[in-house]
């Protein structure tokens, strides 16, 4: 009941912050939803989630730290130039706000803090808590900026990820890559971000629940799973679709992407955004691979009989495959 109430504030606190005027109400808002998601983290079974909690807090509030002193800077400080102002106030801002969403090259505390949550927390951190930092950021992005973390975080969430193990550090790894499409997104405009963090979300919710269901946190656990037919396709249609390979559901909000980039001539990004997007579905082939390839005994940490749920997992793999089909056919009659 209390985990209820303090999800409840988390959702009032991100509307209040997202629909407010006032750079002092933003920060309020951010603040609220900071001082709520800190008791969700607190698990009873997860004893080692208090480092993970204490580095969320320590970035948090010193970004809000620096947000709150820039917006006073911005108060009080008379510059002589309009446009220096400005600059300088958007400039701090823009850090600020990448800082709080785990952008690279401010990423270093997200796999950190992600490691060691539960499913449900990873969830939250890598879809709900982006929304309040990202909106906030279009109000007053700088362009150079931006373009320099969506090319570092499409690197190093690429990268970064290859050589691990662990399933939280791959999501935590593959959410900074994500990043880096949702910045592009919204450069264009916010209807391709909503767009992106709808479907990035709805992915996220089914593969994240999945490992929670069958206690799922490393990649050889994995490997010693005897899954049944209609499991090991909910699994590769999630993960494909959060590759964005075609023709499943998360092509299409890159597809959105990459087609606004073209149009606004921003070749060389969109060629880094597509490179590194292959090495991130290379490390979710791998995971494919071990779920298809290698069936080799049932192990004793899964807590639940899967059987039962192989009808839903079956119709989220056939809705992960061919809305593709109805959402591209509305858009082209939009």
């Amino acid at each position: 009941m209390n985990n209820f109430i303090f999800l409840l504030i988390l959702i009032f606190s991100t509307m209040f912050s997202i629909s407010s005027n006032s750079w002092i109400n933003m920060w309020m808002g951010m603040e609220i939803n900071l001082m709520m998601f800190i008791p969700l983290m607190i698990q009873s079974s997860y004893k080692i989630s208090s480092q993970s909690m204490c580095i969320y807090f320590l970035i948090q509030a010193f970004a809000s730290l620096n947000f709150i002193f820039v917006i006073f800077m911005k108060m009080n400080f008379q510059f002589n130039f309009f446009m220096i102002k400005n600059l300088i106030f958007n400039t701090l801002i823009n850090i600020t706000l990448l800082m709080k969403m785990g952008a690279s090259p401010f990423h270093a505390w997200f796999p950190l803090a992600m490691k060691n949550l539960t499913w449900i927390n990873c969830l939250i951190l890598s879809t709900w808590q982006k929304i309040i930092p990202m909106i906030i950021i279009s109000y007053c992005f700088i362009l150079k900026i931006l373009i320099i973390s969506i090319i570092f975080s499409t690197i190093m969430g690429s990268i970064l990820g290859l050589n691990q193990t662990n399933l939280k550090l791959i999501m935590s790894f593959s959410s900074i890559n994500h990043i880096g499409w949702m910045l592009s997104a919204l450069l264009i405009n916010m209807f391709n971000w909503i767009i992106y963090i709808s479907i990035y979300s709805l992915i996220n919710i089914m593969i994240m629940i999945s490992f929670k269901i069958f206690n799922l946190n490393y990649l050889h656990q994995i490997y010693n799973l005897n899954f049944p037919i209609m499991m090991k396709m909910f699994f590769i249609t999630n993960f494909l679709s959060l590759g964005g390979l075609p023709p499943f559901l998360g092509f299409f909000p890159k597809w959105l992407v990459i087609y606004n980039l073209i149009h606004y001539k921003m070749f060389t990004i969109m060629f880094i955004m597509i490179m590194t997007s292959l090495i991130n579905l290379f490390f979710y082939l791998r995971i494919n691979f071990s779920c298809f390839m290698l069936n080799i005994f049932q192990t004793k940490w899964i807590k639940n009989n899967f059987f039962k749920y192989t009808f839903i997992t079956t119709l989220l793999s056939f809705f992960s495959m061919f809305m593709l089909i109805s959402i591209t056919s509305l858009y082209q009659i939009i």
